[in-house]
């Protein structure tokens, strides 16, 4: 049982490792500073660090390997927020929609990583 869920966990890993570095080139391809650096050969998919800057200082690194997984969000080289396991690969999700809708194109508010806010006129 236990060797069935390792390699289901590699499995996971590889695929991540995959969707980083699509995700990355994508972002490239819009402008964006991102990068994925792949651990070992690159073929064996056993583990990548994801980097993003949002701009303004805001910066998000993906971490996946065999070990772990894990999110930190940073502003001007401070930790704002740190995720492991399944909640780090939701906060990567909501990240990767909101980057792919492009940041210089408007966000739909029901399309918007975080709640809007709408104020009165």
């Amino acid at each position: 049982m236990f060797t069935r869920l390792a390699e289901t966990y590699r499995g996971v890993v590889q695929d991540l490792v995959l969707s980083l570095q699509a995700l990355a080139l994508s972002l490239k391809q819009q402008g964006l500073a991102a990068t994925c650096y792949v651990c070992g050969n690159g073929i064996d998919g056993r583990g990548a660090s994801f980097v993003a800057d949002l701009g303004d200082g805001h910066m998000v690194r993906f971490l996946v390997s065999d070990s772990g997984i894990s999110w930190l969000e940073s502003r001007n080289g401070r930790e704002l927020v740190r995720l492991d396991g399944a909640e780090a690969i939701g906060e990567l999700q909501r990240i990767a929609a909101f980057l792919q809708t492009g940041p210089t194109r408007p966000v739909r508010p029901d399309r918007a990583p975080h709640p809007v806010v709408e104020r009165p006129a």
